[in-house]
C-alpha cells in the first residue's frame, strides 16, 4: 500500500469528491474557498469553477454539467460559461441550515443532508432530488450531515451524523427513495475523530474518512471495522475510489488553519491510496 499526495490545488475545506468513469477524471470541492475543481491525472491538471457560496457538495449530471449543493439549495453549474442558477430549494428556507454532502443514487436522484450551521441543534434533514427538481425530506433530527453511499445491491443506505459521531444505515427502496428503519451501523468514539465523507467498494465495505482521526476505515456490512488506514493528516474529509480500475482510493482533507489551529505539512491536500486490492463501483450522474 502507498499513500501519495496528488499535485492539485490545496484547499480550506476539500471535500465531495466524485470519480467520472466516462471523463476518467476526479471532481472535489473546496467548501470555504467556494469552488468545483476537476482534476485529471493524466495530465495532472486541475480545472476549477467558482461559485457563489459556500458549497457542500456537487454530482454531475447526465445532460452536462453538474448540481451543487450550496448553501440554501441545489444549483445548476454550466461548465461552458461558470453560470450557476437556482435549480431546488425547500418550501421554506431555515437560515439556521445549509446543505451539506450529497450523493446520486442509481436511479438518478441526488441525497443531500442540512447542517445545523451552529453545529449543536438537531434541525437538519435528508433530503432527494428527484429528476424533476423536486425535493422531499427523507428523514430528519440530523445535526452534521455527511457520507451518504449506499450498498452495491442498493437495499442499505448510509448516512452519518458527525456530533453524535454515529454512522446510521437505512433498508433503502430504490424505486421510491424513500428510507425506513433507521439503526445504528457504527460509531467513530473510539476512532479518535468524527465521521465524514464515505463511498463504498465493490464487496459491499464501507470507507469513511474519520476527520480529526487521521485515517481511513474500511467497515464491513456488519459494522465489523476491516481495515484501518492511517492518513498523513489530521482531517481527512472524504474518499471516493478512482482510476481505470476503480482501485485508487482518493482522499481529500482539511486544513485546520481554517479554525485558527496549526496546520501541519499536506493539510488541504488531495491524497491517492494505491495497493489496498479492492475496487470501488461507478458512481451514477443525476438525472435531471
Amino acid at each position: 500500500m502507498k499513500i501519495s499526495r496528488v499535485e492539485a490545488p490545496r484547499c480550506s475545506v476539500g471535500e465531495g469528491p466524485v470519480w467520472d468513469v466516462a471523463e476518467q477524471a476526479l471532481y472535489f470541492v473546496d467548501i470555504l474557498g467556494k469552488v468545483v475543481m476537476r482534476h485529471d491525472p493524466a495530465t495532472e491538471s486541475t480545472h476549477s469553477w467558482p461559485v457563489p457560496g459556500i458549497i457542500g457538495s456537487m454530482a454531475l449530471r447526465e445532460g452536462g454539467g453538474a448540481i451543487v449543493a450550496l448553501e440554501d439549495g441545489v444549483y445548476t453549474l454550466d461548465f461552458d460559461t461558470g453560470d450557476c442558477a437556482p435549480l431546488a430549494r425547500p418550501g421554506t428556507v431555515d437560515p439556521r441550515v445549509q446543505f451539506n454532502d450529497g450523493k446520486v443514487d442509481r436511479r438518478g436522484r441526488f441525497i443531500v443532508g442540512t447542517t445545523d450551521r451552529g453545529m449543536k441543534e438537531y434541525i437538519g434533514e435528508v433530503l432527494s432530488l428527484d429528476e424533476s427538481g423536486r425535493l422531499t425530506t427523507i428523514d430528519s433530527g440530523i445535526c452534521i450531515s455527511n457520507g451518504p453511499c449506499w450498498s452495491p445491491d442498493d437495499k442499505t443506505f448510509y448516512f452519518s451524523d458527525s456530533i453524535p459521531k454515529t454512522i446510521y444505515a437505512y433498508d433503502y427502496d430504490v424505486d421510491s427513495g424513500l428510507v425506513a428503519n433507521r439503526r445504528v451501523f457504527a460509531s467513530t468514539v473510539d476512532l479518535g475523530g468524527i465521521p465524514d465523507g464515505a463511498t463504498v467498494d465493490a464487496d459491499g465495505c464501507m470507507w469513511m474518512a474519520i476527520c480529526e482521526g487521521a485515517k481511513v476505515v474500511c467497515f464491513r456490512p456488519d459494522g465489523g471495522i476491516e481495515r484501518i488506514v492511517e492518513t498523513p493528516v489530521p482531517l481527512p474529509a472524504s474518499v471516493m475510489f478512482g482510476g481505470p480500475d476503480l482501485d485508487r482510493l482518493y482522499v481529500t482533507s482539511i486544513d485546520p488553519a481554517f479554525l485558527g489551529r496549526p496546520s501541519p505539512a499536506g493539510s488541504g491536500d488531495l491524497f491517492v491510496i494505491d495497493g489496498l486490492g479492492v475496487r470501488g463501483v461507478a458512481e451514477p450522474r443525476y438525472r435531471g
